[in-house]
């Protein structure tokens, strides 16, 4: 090999990494800028969170002596706490004392039946969300009607009912099915 040849293939592979150099130079730029643009998006999480009358008692457990043909009207409410307009259900938990398949329940909102049944009925596993939305910082004042039917008979004398009254709230955006996870 002469000289003249050594001269040529050190110029080329000197070319070579002086491309080679460029072209990691735009790639590395490249990324900075795409790094750039894509710190940009931001993504935050919401709270969702729900009040159901200040944490205080719908009825206490001294507050009545139930009698056949008695209905008894508790008001209460439910505000919605949270970043975001809310699907929400009211249901009984915690049932105890042998009266939750006797008296009879409704939730009423400004005249509408919103849930009605027994407490044993219910219950988170057969409520499903209420049909309209709780939309953020609103309240809701509420009715609950409890009733203990005439032709109930002496075998429900000296029963009491212990439960626990729950509200349930989820996000309405991106949940057209009012799930609940």
């Amino acid at each position: 090999m002469n000289n003249r040849t050594v001269k040529q293939r050190l110029a080329g592979s000197v070319a070579i990494i002086i491309v080679l150099g460029i072209c990691l130079c735009v790639t590395t730029s490249a990324l900075a800028i795409a790094a750039v643009e894509v710190g940009s998006n931001l993504f935050s999480t919401g709270k969702v969170e729900i009040d159901l009358n200040g944490s205080k008692p719908i009825i206490a457990d001294y507050d009545l002596i139930f009698k056949p043909g008695m209905t008894v009207v508790k008001d209460f409410y439910i505000e919605n706490k949270s970043t975001d307009n809310v699907y929400y259900r009211i249901y009984f938990a915690d049932l105890s004392g042998g009266l939750d398949n006797v008296l009879e329940v409704s939730i009423i909102n400004n005249g509408k039946v919103l849930y009605t049944g027994t407490p044993a009925e219910l219950t988170r596993d057969n409520v499903a969300a209420a049909d309209d939305l709780l939309k953020i910082d609103e309240r809701r004042d509420l009715k609950m009607v409890f009733h203990f039917p005439e032709d109930a008979g002496n075998e429900y004398m000296g029963m009491k009912l212990q439960f626990t009254i729950c509200a349930e709230a989820t996000q309405s955006k991106n949940n057209p099915d009012k799930l609940f996870d």
